[in-house]
């Protein structure tokens, strides 16, 4: 099923016919930045404020409001967002856990909720750091609907 009409058409996938599932995503990026920095963001040392928790409300946010961000993408109602952001020796590690039960997947919500917690942290730490990057980002695993589990 094709996102794009065959007359090269933009439309959104019809998932009327689809089965209601629960349906679980799990994505990841990593603000890579120097130790002194990674410290700086875990002891809560930042001139903006704690932005490990910043980030992770903006990425709850992003989530929600992934339907508004990407075309084609279908308004989902979010049973739950959870957002893990971890040190680790290259920096901070985000970890998103997106689930509904709905007629289709929650992986774009997953990706994005990472995505814009890990812009919030650049964002948070660029005075500090502006050679911080982001990296890594991606989906680890989907689960529901008809086409199953997936694992990366």
């Amino acid at each position: 099923m094709s996102d794009v009409h065959p007359e090269a058409r933009a439309r959104m996938v019809d998932v009327t016919g689809k089965s209601v599932t629960e349906r679980v995503a799990v994505a990841e990026a990593t603000v890579v930045m120097s130790t002194s920095t990674r410290d700086r963001v875990t002891q809560r040392d930042l001139k903006k404020g704690d932005a490990l928790e910043v980030a992770r409300v903006a990425g709850i946010m992003a989530a929600k409001r992934t339907a508004d961000l990407i075309p084609l993408c279908h308004p989902i109602p979010i049973d739950s967002v959870d957002l893990d952001l971890v040190p680790v020796d290259v920096g901070i590690s985000i970890t998103a856990t997106v689930k509904t039960a709905g007629r289709t997947g929650v992986e774009m919500e997953a990706l994005t909720a990472v995505t814009v917690a890990a812009l919030t942290v650049y964002d948070m730490i660029k005075a500090t750091e502006r050679g911080a990057e982001i990296a890594n980002m991606r989906l680890l695993r989907k689960t529901g609907g008809k086409s199953g589990d997936w694992r990366r």
